[in-house]
């Protein structure tokens, strides 16, 4: 084995600071769990002015999803994490993407053949990636006893071979994590695991450990499912003689008390919840809460505070439900909490799906909307009656609270037609008085008269705004033509 080519990896390791990675495989969209669990590395690093690392792990090319790498990208930077280090931009230990490091993981694999910590396996299984990958009971594998050198003869004559990882038969191992602490494994229950597979590419275990100690990774944050496996990186990085990272395991999310997140289940992915009109900062302030607590009663924070006050004793063992009712919650607190610009900017695209008629103005419309609207793509069935008045039942006059009935909703409406045609300067003020002053010498509650304009002019009891907004984003005629409208069939 060619010691310098050791010499000159290890000698590129970082050192000295923190340094985190999230290492996700390019199989689809980015789901909450995933996108909670690269928040948390995100923080981490940060919190400690250190290093966040994107590294994509692609060497299961049968589950490679084509584009799947961009959208990743295109998620975290959305969220606003952006890693230091990555495909695209590089860094001290580039590349970032396993397929194109593929020359690294071999060496490492025969390094530890000579060490009689991994063997040569020649058995006649199944030459099938998915085969190769499992961890199967092997624990009589004749291929474990062979002798190094004549299981290296046979590889350089072209058998074709797996690396496994040759797992101590006797004894314990223990690994600590920072969340879940101490955890012992008897090592009988542990199998001796592909390293590498016979296509070349190595597991996803074993390109995992290769590069954490490449990249110099000091935290590795990680789900739940991994912790059966952490024994097995433990005594790769023995074998190997480096340091163990400090693990940091997240429990699941949960759909509820028995079922965990899952797209095949109809589950929202983080793309999923953007299009149903979830703002990003809303989501991941919400979705950073899923198994941390940061104490006290606050709930919202930007990015910017949650790297100040991040840590990883908040992190919960138990796993978090994802509720909706919540996420709306947040998300209606984020949009409440744009400026009147933001939020016009963003609302603009649901308002003109529906709204086709120029004279009626965007920002009047996002005006009456920021404050009643817990997402984005609510916004079209909220404000439909603004561009075609729907054919609605005369029953919505009768309304108790208001003390409006057909006849008295008919006898509101004439008054308020009368008024409102003779209003020179339309203006929400200039409605706003008029039928207030029209309620007044009427001697009715103001809701007397409103109720019954709203329902003329919006053929719906649900509204965002009330009548006298209505009134002014129709504009004079549109209104004074919907409320003839009511009167007819207010009709007795």
């Amino acid at each position: 084995m060619n010691n310098t080519w050791f010499d000159t990896m290890e000698s590129n390791i970082p050192h000295g600071k923190v340094r985190t990675r999230f290492a996700p495989s390019p199989t689809g969209y980015m789901h909450v769990g995933g996108l909670r669990t690269a928040l948390y590395t995100y923080l981490t690093a940060k919190k400690e002015n250190g290093i966040f690392i994107l590294r994509i792990e692609d060497t299961d090319t049968a589950r490679f999803v084509e584009g799947a790498t961009e959208v990743i990208i295109k998620t975290l930077k959305e969220a606003g994490l952006n890693y230091d280090e990555g495909p695209e931009i590089g860094g001290p230990v580039a590349p970032y993407t396993q397929s194109e490091r593929l020359d690294t993981y071999r060496p490492y694999a025969e390094l530890l053949c000579e060490k009689n910590a991994a063997y040569y396996c020649f058995c006649d299984i199944k030459n099938d990636e998915k085969t190769d990958e499992i961890n199967f009971e092997i624990k009589n594998d004749p291929c474990r006893d062979l002798p190094y050198e004549s299981s290296k003869k046979r590889v350089d004559s072209g058998d074709p071979f797996v690396v496994r990882m040759k797992a101590p038969r006797e004894g314990e191992t223990a690994v600590y994590d920072e969340v879940f602490g101490e955890i012992i494994t008897p090592n009988k229950i542990l199998d001796d695991m592909v390293l590498l597979k016979r296509d070349g590419y190595p597991t996803y275990n074993f390109a995992n450990v290769i590069d954490d100690h490449l990249m110099g990774i000091t935290h590795v944050m990680r789900g739940s499912e991994y912790i059966s496996s952490a024994p097995k990186y433990n005594l790769l990085y023995e074998a190997f003689g480096w340091d163990i990272p400090k693990y940091v395991t997240v429990s699941p999310v949960m759909r509820d008390a028995q079922n965990k997140l899952s797209k095949r289940h109809g589950d929202p992915t983080y793309d999923d919840l953007l299009d149903q009109g979830y703002l990003p900062q809303a989501v991941l302030n919400y979705v950073a809460l899923l198994g941390w607590s940061p104490g006290g009663e606050r709930e919202i924070f930007s990015l910017c505070e949650m790297e100040e006050i991040f840590d990883i004793s908040g992190i919960s063992k138990s796993p978090a439900i994802f509720d909706i009712e919540k996420l709306n919650h947040f998300n209606a607190e984020y949009i409440r909490a744009l400026s009147p610009e933001e939020f016009t900017d963003k609302a603009k695209p649901y308002i003109q799906s529906v709204i086709k008629n120029e004279n009626i103005s965007i920002p009047a419309v996002a005006g009456i909307l920021q404050a009643r609207c817990e997402k984005l793509n609510d916004i079209p069935d909220k404000i439909d009656f603004f561009e075609e008045l729907p054919d609605y039942d005369a029953d919505l006059y009768e309304h108790k609270k208001s003390k409006t009935d057909k006849q008295i909703s008919r006898d509101m409406l004439i008054k308020a037609k009368k008024v409102l045609e003779a209003l020179e300067i339309w203006t929400s003020e200039t409605i706003h008085d008029v039928l207030v002053e029209t309620a007044l010498q009427l001697d009715v509650k103001n809701a007397t008269l409103m109720w019954p304009i709203r329902i003329a002019t919006a053929g719906k009891a649900v509204t965002p705004g009330g009548a006298i907004e209505i009134c002014f984003i129709l504009g004079k005629k549109e209104t004074l033509r919907r409320i003839n409208i009511g009167i007819e069939k207010t009709g007795i």
